[in-house]
């Protein structure tokens, strides 16, 4: 299977800003913008374009000049992250992309690709996720800051669109892995906090490892090259007010997940459920049926072939150095 697509003309002549671009899933999608024929690219830095302050992003679409921008810059981080810092997740992820869109508006922006997150939708919203119960409830407590600040984001498109004409898409991508995750202890995720905890506990010899809550929610994952193909590709082909789910439509229960890294990682200790720890949101799996129907979008990696390129990529990057510091 071919990671890349072929090019297309679509991105030949056309100036590409991407926030994020140096991050996680930024730097697939750059990657991707590449192979599909984009050329010039600017990667805004965060210690030089702060976009959570106006005069930045002034300054950013004036050194940029760009013809469209997707926009991957975010504050966010797992539950433990959205707990300890809701007050600057909803801050930072409001202002960033709310001045953000609208001061493209202004410099005449051709397209404006907006990322938002499945933390967006309601805690009890029915099984799977379809895009037209986004509004039907509020979100999960842990994360509701961030999910709500980032949905503003799909409000500010629609309204853009009707008054002024401004072309603006909006995109929920579900919980993303792959290698080049973050996998600090303090706000990974889960599949990254869990392969790091695995390993480090195996070369220690440790026993046990623990888990937050009792297991039983359910999540869907989704490759990141795959969240970078469909983001591209709906830049290329969606032009429309709708937003569009982007995952895998596999299922997983946390306790299946945990039980599925430590065989991955070659981790045979009891695995010891935290449940003073928050669950989070209590399932998620999401309907992708308007993203294959309107811009041709299905993941294609499979979630333990994901997982273990996920898991090989930290041995080979990252283990042997944390390790190293903790001896």
């Amino acid at each position: 299977m071919n990671d890349w697509i072929e090019p297309t003309e679509f991105w030949k002549g056309k100036r590409v800003c991407v926030t994020g671009g140096e991050g996680f899933l930024g730097s697939y999608v750059v990657k991707e913008l590449k192979a599909r024929g984009a050329e010039e690219l600017f990667i805004p830095r965060r210690r030089e374009y702060d976009l959570v302050q106006l005069p930045a992003i002034k300054q950013l679409l004036a050194d940029a000049k760009p013809d469209v921008i997707i926009h991957l810059a975010a504050s966010v981080g797992g539950i433990g992250a959205n707990l300890a810092h809701q007050a600057e997740f909803f801050y930072d992820n409001l202002m960033m992309g709310t001045q953000l869109m609208h001061e493209s508006y202004l410099a005449g922006i051709q397209k404006f690709v907006a990322i938002g997150t499945i933390c967006a939708y309601p805690k009890f919203a029915p099984i799977p996720f379809r895009e037209e119960d986004l509004w039907n409830g509020y979100p999960e407590e842990t994360n509701a800051p961030y999910g709500l600040a980032k949905k503003m984001l799909l409000v500010q498109s629609n309204v853009y669109r009707s008054q002024y004409g401004f072309n603006s898409i909006y995109l929920l991508p579900v919980n993303l892995y792959g290698p080049g995750d973050n996998f600090d202890p303090e706000s990974s995720h889960v599949i990254p906090a869990l392969i790091r905890k695995c390993i480090e506990a195996k070369v220690r010899g440790d026993k046990s490892i623990e888990a937050w809550g009792d297991g039983s929610p359910t999540r869907e994952f989704l490759f990141v090259k795959d969240a970078a193909r469909g983001i591209v590709l709906a830049s290329e082909r969606y032009d429309g007010d709708l937003p569009i789910n982007l995952g895998s439509s596999f299922e997983i229960s946390i306790k299946d997940l945990v039980e599925t890294v430590a065989k991955v990682t070659e981790f045979d200790g009891e695995i010891v459920w935290n449940t003073d720890r928050p669950n989070g949101q209590p399932r998620r799996k999401l309907d992708v049926s308007r993203a294959k129907e309107l811009f041709g979008f299905e993941s294609q990696v499979d979630f333990e072939t994901g997982l273990k390129e996920t898991v090989e990529w930290y041995k080979n990057q990252w283990a042997h150095q944390v390790l190293n510091l903790e001896r």
